[in-house]
């Protein structure tokens, strides 16, 4: 038989090893816990559909991580006017919902849920720093209308999760712009 005392710190120095040598191998591996985004720029101004909640959400993680955002109610011209080192134009901001599976009778089972989100970056002198770029999220949803409470709640979840997953890869791809 085996004395439980002598076992215990056996199993403790194992556990040890085993976490150093994991810490090692992720150093060396080149794992790094994602960092605060770095900016090109030091202030944008945000044009287009600047009202709506992407919008908003993206104006707040924007000054969150040290860019000064001006908006429309910041002169761009005239006396007071505030220069942008970057112009974020807005394009499209849409939530769409669509049927996308029906029973036989007509009713429906099953809708999906979109957000579209366009943008695009350029300096104030027009020079084009992200083109275009359109961000597309589905997300699908089955539908009963013996529980329209709970899927409108879980529509509302959805679409509040769509909309932070399009405000992050706004940020990335902002971040990933060097030099203006």
């Amino acid at each position: 038989m085996t004395n439980p005392r002598h076992e215990h710190p056996r199993r403790r120095t194992w556990l040890q090893l085993t976490l150093a040598a994991t810490a090692l191998g992720l150093s060396g591996c080149g794992f790094a816990l994602r960092q605060a985004p770095t900016f090109a720029f030091g202030t944008l101004r945000l044009q287009g559909m600047e009202g709506t909640q992407v919008s908003r959400e993206l104006r707040e993680a924007l000054q969150a991580n040290g860019v000064r955002v001006l908006t429309s109610a910041t002169p761009a011209t005239g006396p007071g006017a505030q220069v942008a080192q970057a112009v974020l134009t807005v394009l499209v901001d849409q939530r769409e919902r669509v049927v996308v599976g029906q029973t036989a009778a007509g009713q429906v089972r099953e809708l999906q849920l979109r957000t579209r989100f366009v943008f695009r970056l350029r300096t104030p002198a027009d020079k084009i720093l992200i083109d275009d770029t359109e961000l597309l999220l589905e997300r699908d949803i089955s539908f009963n209308e013996t529980q329209v409470l709970a899927k409108d709640a879980e529509e509302a979840m959805l679409f509040r999760d769509m909309r932070g997953d399009v405000v992050q890869q706004v940020i990335r791809r902002l971040a990933a712009v060097k030099s203006l």
